[in-house]
């Protein structure tokens, strides 16, 4: 991946209080939080099985237990959502969560209280709607967590500070390892593209709160890439992406993740005087040297950057097996982050819980519900005490 050689330190870094009280000895006995109560609710039975549709702590919730239920519970977190997201009582389960629930699980998700990068609210907002689960449909005989993209995240989180509910889990697509260095990346890249483009897009610090990323912003960057195919050509290369499509809503998408952490930061939470840019042209380090001497350098707010490594810094201390499903080429969560995460998984000692499998296909979380169901049915067995799944590419 044509980005600086950079490792982040495995130093421990304070987890938020959030997730220090999930994470400490207890958590479910009497000293446990309180299980929350909805303060709206929806209930339908119909030939399908239940659905529930409500509010909890602010957030919207789904839960979905079909008719022919085996008592076995799906945890399922979202990806990250620009626009809120809503639950209709009326509509059929679909997504990537479907597979768990056509196999007899129910599946419980929440809608976090707060769109973009949710962290922060995900967890403790899940796990409250798990209590609530429980208490109102009884213990599952198994509970296993999943997600994708920003929820495969979360699957890593949710295994590594509580563990002892689940079974096991499945990492779709998931944005893993440490956040600062993924979004340290996308914030340096978005400065390159200033330097080649100018005046295309809003002001890098601090983003416009206005802005939106909406579907006209992303053509107004694919406008400028036709305009001037050499500076494009060059960004494709620095980045990875493969077509000014990938490009023109990485820039967008990008820019809109930088306004929502400066938003939840108070502040700049990305630094790029460090970030050497290397990969502009196969053949020459020539425009290498001319970017890292002209591109606008910024400095990160303490306060802030701290922020960001709180939301989150992995240990690596996977407490349950934990299956990585990955596409080989994939334009907004790229391959090498989970790779980054295996190194820290290892370094942690808990290599033997994290198994990684790719298919060979191009694009972000695009997988065939077959291809999550066996996933799921894979890392079920293994966690019961089957065989560990075979790592490494796969055919579609």
């Amino acid at each position: 991946m044509p980005m600086a050689a950079r490792r982040p330190t495995l130093a421990a870094i304070a987890l938020p209080a959030i997730l220090l009280l999930a994470s400490a000895p207890g958590l479910e006995a009497a000293g446990a939080p309180a299980t929350p109560t909805p303060s709206h609710h929806e209930v339908l039975q119909s030939p399908a099985g239940i659905t529930e549709v409500g509010l909890l702590n602010g957030a919207a919730y789904r839960i979905d237990i079909p008719m022919h239920w085996n008592h076995s519970l799906v945890v399922f977190y979202h990806g990250y959502a620009l626009q809120p997201i809503s639950f209709h009582i009326a509509a059929r389960l679909t997504g990537q969560e479907q597979p768990f629930f056509e196999r007899h699980y129910a599946v419980i998700q929440s809608a976090f209280s707060r769109t973009g990068w949710a962290l922060e609210q995900a967890y403790p907002e899940t796990d409250a709607l798990r209590r609530y689960f429980i208490k109102k449909y009884g213990q599952p005989s198994e509970t296993y967590v999943a997600g994708g993209s920003m929820g495969g995240q979360l699957v890593a989180v949710t295994l590594e500070i509580n563990p002892k509910p689940y079974l096991g889990g499945l990492d779709l697509c998931g944005s893993v390892g440490p956040t600062y260095v993924n979004f340290d990346h996308r914030f340096a890249m978005r400065a390159a593209f200033d330097y080649y483009f100018p005046g295309v897009m809003p002001p890098l610090v601090p983003v416009p709160a206005s802005f939106e990323d909406t579907i006209a912003d992303r053509d107004k960057v694919l406008d400028a890439l036709r305009a001037d195919p050499a500076a494009a050509t060059t960004m494709r290369n620095l980045t990875g992406l493969h077509t000014d499509a990938n490009l023109a809503h990485d820039i967008a998408y990008w820019t809109f993740i930088v306004k929502d952490l400066q938003q939840r930061a108070g502040g700049n939470p990305f630094d790029n005087r460090n970030f050497v840019y290397n990969g502009t042209s196969p053949s020459s380090a020539g425009e290498d040297f001319e970017l890292n001497a002209k591109v606008r350098r910024y400095a990160a707010s303490p306060q802030a950057r701290a922020y960001l490594l709180r939301h989150y810094t992995p240990t690596g201390r996977l407490g349950r097996p934990m299956l990585a499903l990955h596409t080989i080429y994939d334009p907004i969560v790229q391959l090498s982050q989970l790779e980054l995460y295996q190194d820290e998984v290892q370094v942690a000692g808990a290599e033997q819980n994290l198994v990684q499998q790719i298919v060979d296909r191009e694009g972000h979380c695009d997988f065939t519900q077959d291809e999550i169901g066996d996933a799921f049915d894979a890392m079920v067995r293994w966690a019961k005490g089957g065989p560990r799944p075979i790592p490494g590419v796969i055919k579609p």
